[in-house]
């Protein structure tokens, strides 16, 4: 009798068990995102089994990620669950990005579910009741709407002598939808304009557009440009913090790195981070044709012979093609003299700066002017140059009058495309910028064109007969002309030492002086085969050269704000004067570019910009690269800028407008007047 009762329970406990432990949970009433409390399978004491909050918006609305970004906010849930039991981190499919009015949203526009840890305690049993009131924000382009539910499920445990439901094979779909976990942590760096984050991704990995979803708030513009550049095996990624200060002690976040591709979730902890690398994502693609970049690199060349900052080896061009009329075949071979040392001497700078920026050096267009070593040299072979053509001497190699032959125009060539780079002329700041980009050997190619255009006027002189007669007839002019042309490469000795005293102080300027007489003193010696003397001479030489780099100090900064009275640039201090809602002129220049220094007299510290800027109350900001400045590179590097000068204005609320890198008098007043 007891054991048949016993056996109608058991049979009445299986047929109640089938009714009130479904496979998943019921769904809640009516929303416009639907949600639904779904468990794998049975749970197992003292293991984990795994719930999902699955959602199933309307069309036109959606759900939002854990960490909203600009508006709405994330998923609340509270639970009920029996003692011991307890839910872990909810984990996350891969977010969408959605832009509303400038605000950038982290949202699921379509099906997706939250899957979350359950922890069953060692001595559960039976049918175990779990409850969560979930909390979530529903919304479309126009209106937002706070949603919420509670949810139930009665989770059978294995053990129990109870039917056990099917596993739910949804799960398997939501699993794959959730981002891997790195199994390495990212190191981040926190500074004033920036989050900088290295996340360990193998070099191989394919890589189209990432994006960066930070899961940590209050850290970074969500809306901001991010930048990502390729160092070995990692990705640095940097985020713009605009007027956030919140310091983190840990991050975390999602990477994408591509439409299409998969997630990968990701941890990090404070650490260094390397600077430089390669270019990724948008900022690695020019938007202009490789045909267009090659036209841009060959006209900016050859206009480079007309810009202020090749003035000092227009002397030495002049002379050398005064020369080219004794004879074709001479000429020819000059000409391809003169053209083999420019070509070689931008493939060699070319070459260099890809090669250091590969290394991590954040670097551009004419770095080496910013290194008191090349400034020093330049100061020398300058110098002893005025002194060549003041008649002190006269070397075989940069010989002008007489014949010097293919080694005195190769050198010429060398001279004119090492001078020519610091500055970087119209048509040739896009080719140059996108040669930092590309793949190393288009980069080259671009250097390489650059060079042509430089070499071409002298180059077509040696094979065009008609414009070989339309120069003059060598003669005693020459003699004279060569003394009057020391005169400005005098003038480049003076602006060079006044560099060398910029970058390094009065000490250093002083002793970079004294070695550029002394090596003067010594070619004269050695002109006239005086030993004894040229001994002591290169004694005295060697002794300077060694105490210089001890020499070296950092000089104060200027305090000369000048007409506009700038402000330092950063990123920071960007954000904040165009979150001001005044309009904003930004410009990037140097003391070694003479054609930032010509815009700086003609068109920028005017009493008519200044008083046009005060009736706007335009914003200044002016970011010197003299020295090497790594934010000031990647910010040029991202518009597309190997190099100075570069000019940006920005309308209140509008995006960068980039300007001329030839300002004309009236550019700036008139766009303060637009206000």
């Amino acid at each position: 009798m007891g054991a048949s009762m016993m056996a109608v329970i058991r049979c009445l406990l299986a047929l109640l068990a089938l009714w009130v432990v479904p496979a998943h949970a019921q769904v809640a009433p009516p929303t416009h995102i639907a949600p639904e409390l779904a468990v794998e399978q049975a749970a197992v004491p003292g293991a984990e089994v795994t719930l999902a909050l699955a959602f199933r918006p309307e069309a036109g609305w959606h759900g939002y990620w854990s960490n909203p970004g600009d508006a709405g906010y994330g998923m609340r849930l509270d639970w009920t669950l029996p003692d011991g039991w307890s839910v872990g981190d909810p984990l996350y499919p891969v977010p969408q990005r959605l832009l509303i009015g400038g605000l950038m949203n982290h949202v699921y526009e379509g099906p997706y579910a939250v899957l979350l840890p359950l922890r069953v305690p060692a001595g559960a049993s039976g049918i175990v009741p779990i409850q969560v009131q979930a909390e979530w924000l529903a919304c479309t382009d126009q209106i937002c709407v706070p949603e919420s539910a509670t949810l139930t499920l009665r989770l059978a445990v294995t053990g129990s002598g109870l039917p056990l439901p099917v596993r739910d094979t949804r799960f398997d779909q939501w699993r794959a939808a959730l981002p891997p976990l790195i199994d390495q942590p990212a190191r981040f760096e926190l500074t004033e304009e920036a989050l900088r984050i290295a996340i360990p991704l193998p070099a191989s990995a394919p890589l189209g557009a990432p994006h960066l979803f930070l899961q940590t708030e209050q850290v970074v513009d969500y809306g901001g440009e991010q930048r990502f550049f390729r160092a070995g095996d990692l990705l640095v990624a940097e985020l713009p913090r605009a007027s956030l200060r919140t310091q983190p002690q840990t991050i975390a976040g999602v990477l994408t790195t591509g439409e299409g591709m998969q997630g990968l979730r990701f941890a990090g902890i404070p650490g260094p981070v390397p600077s430089g690398g390669d270019p990724v994502g948008d900022a690695a693609a020019p938007n202009a044709p490789f045909w267009a970049l090659i036209g841009g690199a060959l006209l900016g060349g050859l206009i480079l012979n007309l810009m202020p900052c090749v003035f000092p080896i227009l002397s030495l061009k002049a002379l050398t093609l005064a020369r080219a009329g004794e004879s074709a075949g001479g000429a020819r071979r000059e000409a391809l003299a003169y053209s083999a040392g420019v070509l070689l001497a931008c493939l060699a700078l070319g070459g260099l700066l890809l090669a250091l920026r590969a290394g991590g050096s954040q670097i551009g267009w004419a770095f080496q002017l910013q290194q008191p070593a090349v400034v020093v040299a330049l100061l020398v072979l300058s110098l002893a140059i005025t002194a060549n053509l003041a008649g002190l001497y006269e070397l075989p190699a940069l010989s002008f009058t007489r014949a010097g032959g293919r080694s005195s125009a190769f050198a010429t060539g060398l001279l004119a495309a090492f001078v020519a780079t610091p500055c970087t002329g119209p048509f040739m700041a896009a080719a140059m910028g996108a040669a930092l980009l590309l793949p190393w050997w288009q980069g080259l190619v671009l250097f390489a064109i650059l060079g042509l255009g430089l070499a071409l006027p002298f180059l077509a002189l040696g094979f065009v007969p008609a414009l070989r007669r339309m120069l003059p007839r060598p003669g005693a002019w020459m003699q004279r002309l060569q003394r009057v042309l020391a005169v400005p490469m005098g003038l480049t000795a003076l602006g060079l030492l006044w560099l060398a005293w910029r970058l390094g102080g009065t000490g250093f300027a002083l002793l970079a002086l004294a070695l550029a007489v002394l090596v003067v003193g010594l070619l004269v010696l050695w002109r006239r085969s005086e030993w004894a003397k040229l001994a002591g001479a290169a004694a005295l030489c060697v002794a300077v050269a060694a105490v210089l780099p001890f020499a070296h100090a950092e000089p104060a900064a200027s305090d000369d704000a000048g007409l506009l009275a700038p402000e330092p640039f950063s990123e920071a201090a960007l954000a904040q004067a165009r979150a001001s809602g005044k309009p904003v002129f930004v410009w990037f220049t140097a003391d070694w570019c003479l054609t930032c220094k010509v815009n700086e007299g003609a068109a920028i510290e005017r009493e008519a910009t200044r008083a046009a800027f005060e009736q706007a109350g335009a914003v200044a900001l002016r970011g010197d690269w003299t020295r090497s400045d790594p934010a000031i590179t990647r910010f040029l590097t991202a518009h597309g800028a190997a190099g100075v000068p570069l000019y940006l204005w920005y309308a209140p609320g509008a995006e960068a407008q980039v300007l001329p890198q030839v300002l004309s008098p009236g550019i700036l007043p008139e766009l303060a007047r637009r206000r």
